[in-house]
């Protein structure tokens, strides 16, 4: 009898099978250290990757804000933030553990004194781990420090590390139009290779967004039907039940279109639409998911009006609570023509999407928060099923939910008990939190671990990102150029009533 085929030396069999692979040795450098977001998010993701030993061995943290801390006063602001933000009830232990040997660098971003320390600090823990760790390089900022950072993280020599790996991790928005994402790009790719680039998107981290590719092909119901012989058209919707509250200075200048569509929302249409890849691979998804991208027509100035509609709030109620309209808010100038909502309808001009509405819409302060992909199939013939007491066949509806309450749904149509045939509509779910008694992780969870891994999949490469704003440039150029201001819509509402004329005929926006 053979023996068994012994693994190679230096591995370990046990760790074949895991979900995770193990994590080399890394150093974490957030800059933005003690903005909202590190605070909210980033920091309590780090807690719960350690509380479930997902993080490597040797992993340091190191943060950078203009705050003027002390290494002990950043610990202490980092354990208040997972106390206050983590989905878990925090151990101590752990918790003590993980910030326990935290270092803080204080200066602003473009100082040559903070890279300075970054340039004494990392070697120190290199030589405190015993082997040289990987830098990522978390840029947590706003938007108009990317390139100041980028560049100095060059001029330091931060970026090439010997023996070691370097990533940088960029938020969005990557630039506010097409020339500005160039730019940026070509001032990121001037220090690093594309590969050590990570822009993130945090709905792609979403359990929902991710399980797309996964009810797409590995299922065999779906795939067959997933065209324009049986599709009728596609919404995708994420709304949200709040105003701009005190993010005037920021959201003025972005707007709903900025905000939302050019990056989450097309995101979704292309995992949506892509077709299968090769293999899982980061290229190989990237790959189907910029031809998706390429496949969209740019709309001409003279098109816009046709297939966009852009909305503001006014005064209303939500959820029992009165609410101001956009102009009353805090810091909102009293002329702005800034969208709060936005919709537009685009078309994948390929053999499997052609003639298909791809509809996509946005906004603040509707009826309630929502994020979700609407897949509506071609109606069937139904003259025998319009009975008296029979709501008649309606379309099934595929309804992917990313938010609030992960999961997905199909609506079928079903016999109503009794002696005729009457149908109406009934919903098989399912539902994460439900079909797994788990509790899914926070999307910033899996991307921070990806990043720390190099695994780029759920992370946008360059050509995708000049890809998606060769989409919204042209809407962005033809709205700052109109005098007309947006359709008017009230707070709590469904939005503005204009929307509907990008539907066509016979079709409805599902309620939010």
């Amino acid at each position: 009898m053979t023996p068994p085929a012994q693994p190679p030396p230096g591995t370990n069999p046990l760790t074949e099978a895991l979900e995770r692979q193990p994590v080399h040795a890394t150093v974490l450098v957030i800059f933005g250290a003690t903005g909202d977001l590190a605070k909210r998010k980033l920091l309590p993701a780090l807690y719960n990757l350690a509380h479930e030993g997902a993080l490597p061995e040797h992993f340091a943290l190191i943060g950078n804000a203009r705050s003027e801390l002390s290494d002990e006063e950043f610990r202490a602001s980092a354990v208040a933030s997972v106390r206050e933000f983590s989905r878990r009830e925090p151990d101590e232990t752990v918790l003590d553990k993980l910030f326990a040997d935290a270092r803080y660098v204080s200066g602003s971003f473009g100082d040559d004194e903070v890279f300075e320390s970054l340039a004494t600090i990392l070697p120190e823990l290199d030589e405190r781990a015993g082997v040289t760790l990987n830098r990522c390089f978390y840029l947590s900022t706003a938007p108009e420090f990317f390139p100041v950072i980028v560049k100095q993280l060059g001029a330091h020599d931060l970026g090439e590390p010997a023996d070691a790996e370097a990533r940088v991790i960029i938020e969005k928005p990557f630039g506010t139009r097409l020339q500005e994402a160039r730019e940026l790009n070509e001032t990121v790719l001037s220090v690093f290779e594309e590969r050590q680039v990570f822009r993130i998107d945090h709905y792609l981290g979403k359990e929902t967004v991710q399980n797309v590719l996964a009810l797409r092909f590995a299922n065999g119901m779906f795939e067959p039907l997933w065209n324009r012989n049986y599709i009728d058209h596609v919404q995708i919707t994420a709304s949200e039940d709040i105003g701009i509250g005190t993010r005037a200075g920021y959201y003025d200048n972005a707007g709903a279109l900025r905000d939302l569509v050019q990056n989450h929302m097309l995101q979704l249409l292309t995992l949506l639409c892509m077709e299968p890849p090769v293999d899982f691979s980061a290229d190989e998804v990237r790959n189907e998911k910029v031809k998706v991208l390429r496949a969209i027509h740019a709309p001409t100035e003279d098109e816009v009006a046709d297939m966009t509609v852009r909305g503001q709030y006014t005064a209303g109620n939500v959820a029992g609570v009165d609410v101001p309209g956009y102009l009353d808010e805090d810091g909102v100038p009293e002329d702005s023509h800034t969208e709060t909502f936005a919709a537009l309808r685009l078309e994948v001009d390929n053999w499997r999407w052609a003639g298909v509405p791809m509809v996509l819409r946005t906004g603040k302060s509707l009826a309630r928060k929502v994020t979700e992909i609407a897949v509506t199939l071609k109606p069937v013939p139904h003259i025998a099923f319009t009975g008296e007491g029979s709501q008649g066949v309606r379309p099934n509806v595929l309804v992917l939910t990313v938010q609030p309450n992960e999961g997905v749904s199909l609506a079928i149509g079903a016999k109503i008990p009794g002696t005729r045939m009457a149908i109406r509509q009934v919903q098989m779910e399912f539902l994460y939190g439900s079909a797994f008694l788990s509790q899914s992780p926070e999307a910033y969870e899996r991307l921070i671990l990806d990043a720390m891994r190099g695994d780029a999949t759920l992370f946008t490469r360059n050509d995708e990102v000049e890809a998606q704003w060769n989409i919204i440039d042209p809407i962005i150029a033809a709205w700052q150029r109109t005098t007309e201001p947006p359709a008017r819509y009230e707070a709590g509402s469904q939005g503005p009533a204009e929307a509907q004329t990008l539907l066509g005929a016979n079709r409805a926006w599902r309620m939010i």
